[in-house]
């Protein structure tokens, strides 16, 4: 075998077990969404967090739940790309782009205020305002990466998906109340469900619960919200380097464009060519669902459940805020635009 080989079965063999009891976790996870409802990504974060002693000191599966928790996390977020189509920004308009781009530049000052306001870290702040702006959980997973890390960095992400994921299912049921309530056209009612639900699934649900015209109008602009990821992370990467606030690991500093983000841009920039073909979409869509799926369960399994009761009230009020805020925000652009 030659030194290359040597090294990959080694690493495969300090890997596997943890891989694995995150793959299960995944899997269990979406059972449960598939059988009863649930959300997926908050099934195994909930799974995930029962667990928690497979990380303890001497644990074989520890090495691969940190793999999975970091590495995976990463590939899940570059596959997202594959997702996204520049088109979409041309069939909805200007308006709504500026609209959409206006409630997440809005939404992450309201979290820095709020923070400082509610005696909260800078980072809790961008994790939780971005997650709420963009997309959910993807994304607080995605910031969480480039984030330096302290002492609260895995019971503020666990907090933050379990936050986002619960209000997004919240929204799934009562938005399109709302919409119907406040009798707003289909275009206006998509603009508003897409522009403010948290996660993709919840945001296909509730838009599609209402009419197929909405479904598709949802869809597309939680697409657009999704595509602000890579350049909400790349634009937070440099702001954290020029204020010497980046994490720096084995003496150097993180890359200027992180490894993930550059594959997202390039993968979305290929979708949009035409040069991913549908079925090839399809896969690497799935691929990063589950991806996805095996990373938050390594967060969960990662989280002392004990920690995540110590969560301050003013964390609750924080991402409660900006929930409430780009509700409020994102209604009143769709009002004004239709």
């Amino acid at each position: 075998m030659t030194p290359t080989t040597t090294a990959a079965a080694s690493a495969a063999a300090r890997l596997w077990p943890g891989l694995l009891v995150c793959g299960l976790i995944a899997l269990a996870a979406q059972f449960l969404s598939d059988h009863y409802g649930a959300p997926a990504m908050l099934m195994a974060l909930l799974l995930g967090l029962s667990m928690h002693f497979l990380v303890e000191d001497g644990q074989r599966s520890a090495p691969g739940i940190t793999f999975a928790s970091k590495t995976v996390l990463r590939l899940g977020v570059a596959l997202l790309g594959a997702r996204i189509s520049f088109e979409v920004f041309a069939e909805l308009g200007w308006g709504v782009i500026a609209l959409i781009v206006g409630a997440l530049l809005a939404t992450v000052v309201v979290g820095f205020v709020g923070a400082r306001s509610l005696g909260r870290g800078w980072r809790l702040a961008v994790l939780t305002s971005g997650s709420v702006a963009i997309c959910g959980a993807s994304a607080a997973m995605a910031i969480a990466a480039v984030l330096p890390r302290n002492e609260f960095s895995e019971r503020n992400l666990s907090f933050t998906v379990f936050g986002v994921t619960l209000l997004s299912t919240v929204a799934m049921v009562a938005y399109p109340i709302v919409a119907q309530a406040l009798g707003l056209s289909d275009i206006a009612a998509g603009v508003f469900l897409g522009g403010t639900i948290h996660d993709v699934a919840q945001v296909v649900g509730a838009g599609f619960s209402v009419s197929d015209t909405v479904g598709e109008t949802s869809t597309t602009v939680k697409l657009i919200r999704v595509s602000m990821l890579a350049p909400f992370v790349l634009i937070l990467t440099l702001v954290m380097r020029r204020a010497g606030l980046a994490e720096v690991t084995g003496g150097k500093a993180p890359p200027i464009v992180p490894g993930f983000v550059l594959a997202f841009l390039v993968l979305a920039i290929a979708n949009s060519v035409g040069l991913v073909p549908a079925a090839v979409q399809s896969v690497l869509w799935a691929l990063s669902k589950w991806a996805m799926l095996t990373a938050i369960a390594a967060v969960g399994v990662k989280t002392e459940l004990k920690r995540i009761a110590q969560i301050p009230p003013q964390s609750v009020v924080l991402i409660l805020a900006e929930t409430l805020f780009i509700a409020g925000f994102v209604l009143l652009g769709a009002l004004w635009l239709f």
